[in-house]
C-alpha cells in the first residue's frame, strides 16, 4: 500500500466537501447529497481491494 492513496482520498474529500457547500449555499441540497455519496462510492471503489488484502492476510495469518 502505498501513500499516494492517502493523498487521493485526502484530495477527493476536500473537492467533495467544496462541492457540497458551493451546491448548499445555491439551494441545490439535492445534488449536494449526491456529490457527496459518488465521492463516498469513489473512495470505496479504491478502498476494497485493500480490504479484501487485510481479510486474506488475517485469514492466512490464523490458519493452521
Amino acid at each position: 500500500m502505498s501513500i499516494t492513496i492517502i493523498f487521493k482520498i485526502a484530495a477527493v474529500g476536500i473537492l467533495v466537501s467544496v462541492l457540497c457547500q458551493l451546491l448548499k449555499q445555491y439551494g441545490r441540497d439535492e445534488q449536494a447529497s449526491l456529490a457527496g455519496l459518488a465521492g463516498l462510492l469513489l473512495v470505496l471503489w479504491w478502498i476494497v481491494p485493500y480490504i479484501a488484502q487485510l481479510f486474506r492476510t488475517i485469514e492466512n495469518l490464523f490458519q493452521i
